[in-house]
């Protein structure tokens, strides 16, 4: 079973580099929420019922600063307080990986 902790509020705006969720694993997943899922006719048996989402973890300034990641920053305005990452692009964050290595 996979589970995953969301960070993100259906209501706010979402951009690239954006931190909306922890998945289980140690690496980052890039994905977009904004699209809808494909239907096919080819399925895999239960592969959607896998996937745990419960509802958004909303955390304030001090948890939001222990939380973030050495490549993360916390975005804080009048309305909210996010999570993002310092290099919003992705390639050219998985060019700097690769020149940090």
């Amino acid at each position: 079973m996979f589970t995953a902790l969301l960070l993100w509020r259906l209501t706010w705006i979402v951009y690239p580099g954006m931190v909306i969720g922890e998945a289980g694993k140690a690496q980052d997943l890039y994905l977009n929420p904004c699209l809808k899922k494909q239907l096919t006719n080819i399925r895999a048996a239960a592969a959607d019922e896998k996937i745990v989402l419960g509802s958004p973890r909303i955390m304030t300034l001090e948890e939001s600063l222990s939380y973030m990641g050495d490549d993360e920053m916390v975005e804080v305005t009048p309305k909210s307080i996010r999570l993002r990452k310092v290099i919003l692009d992705p390639t050219k964050r998985m060019r700097g990986k690769g020149r940090a290595a």
